[in-house]
């Protein structure tokens, strides 16, 4: 294996983030059409994490919360459910029309009638995420980790937030974590910031382990050419991301593993599911299976959750794509936007394509 883990740490896995709560319409309606909802506790990063924490490894969340928020409260004892350790200033509200945690809005969607999610990220108290507010040589150097993953949006969500992300992923390397950095280009997050976020990202990415990213994470975050268009079979089109990853490569030498995912949508309860992982020069793919989607929300995230798992348990790299295909179609099994799995054998079973009962 090509990612040799720091041995003494406190931490399998660190994720910087922003913290917020989605509110889902139940049995797949529309927003506007209900008046029940079911809400959770969430963010991309911590939904990545949540696959170690399940499985018994230990994590921990940087963030920032609202001070006196009730809405902190409720995230901080979901993070407790999840296994989670968490770290984070307390930042004052400032009046009604203060600091908050986000809002996300979605409905699940059905059948032909696909998914809308509404981003209410005003007065977000993650933009505000310092790096002052974290002692880094306490965490990386004298608890130790061995993972940390970094997210785009967040290295996105502000000045300070990428200031933040890009001060974590110096000190991670100063003391020998690995680093994984999934870019998640978002366009209104990057808009009259282009060439500060491009520098931001590219340094990130030259000294990470492990790269995250679809076609066009790649071209709009870090300038590389994406897969040619007009692929007509699935071969041709794992072919033409395959010379992306390539390409990837080349302008990042020092990174060792590369992936990202494979998704058609036959119709909102059922995609055609895949994944490509380059690790070393050892290509490892998965070309998309059929699976049934309860609410595709955090499927990516699922994916990148297994990645790092069987990475963190040191396994060998052709089955760090299996795992990480099932944490990923496992996800999409949850009315939650992370998986929950009981235990390894539960994903390995997935992957089988075993859905028998167990007594």
């Amino acid at each position: 294996m090509s990612i040799k883990l720091r041995q003494n740490f406190k931490y399998a896995m660190v994720v910087p983030t922003s913290m917020g709560v989605r509110i889902t319409p139940k049995d797949g309606q529309p927003v506007y059409s209900t008046d029940t909802f079911f809400m959770q506790a969430t963010s991309a990063e911590t939904n990545v994490a949540t696959i170690s924490s399940y499985l018994g490894l230990p994590v921990k969340v940087l963030t920032s919360f609202v001070k006196d928020s009730p809405v902190a409260r409720f995230i901080k004892k979901d993070l407790g459910s999840r296994h989670m350790d968490y770290e984070g200033p307390e930042v004052p509200q400032g009046g009604p029309w203060g600091f908050r945690h986000q809002f996300n809005i979605a409905d699940s969607g059905y059948g032909t009638r696909g998914p809308r999610v509404h981003n209410d990220r005003a007065g977000e108290v993650g933009r505000t995420l310092n790096v002052k507010d974290f002692d880094l040589e306490r965490i990386f150097g004298e608890e130790g980790v061995q993972i940390v993953h970094i997210s785009g949006l967040i290295a996105a969500l502000s000045e300070e937030a990428s200031t933040f992300c890009l001060e974590i992923a110096r000190a991670a390397k100063k003391y020998d974590t690995r680093i994984s950095f999934d870019l998640n280009y978002r366009a209104s997050f990057w808009e009259g910031r282009e060439q500060e976020l491009r520098d931001v990202f590219t340094e990130i990415a030259s000294i990470s382990d492990v790269l995250i990213g679809n076609e066009e994470d790649f071209q709009l975050c870090l300038g590389i050419t994406g897969p040619e268009a007009g692929g007509q079979d699935i071969a041709e089109t794992i072919e033409n991301f395959k010379e992306m990853i390539g390409r990837v490569k080349e302008a990042f030498p020092n990174c060792s593993v590369f992936a990202n995912t494979l998704r058609e949508v036959v119709h909102v309860n059922e995609h055609l599911w895949g994944a490509i992982v380059l690790e070393d020069a050892n290509w490892h793919v998965v070309e998309p299976r059929s699976i049934y989607v309860l609410d595709r929300i955090g499927g990516g995230d699922g994916f990148v959750g297994g990645l790092l798992y069987s990475i963190l348990r040191d396994w060998p790299s052709e089955k760090w794509v299996q795992f990480a295909w099932a944490t990923g179609a496992m996800a999409t099994t949850f009315m939650t936007d992370y998986a929950q799995p009981t235990d390894e054998e539960q994903v390995w079973s997935i992957w089988e394509g075993n859905a028998r009962v167990k007594r």
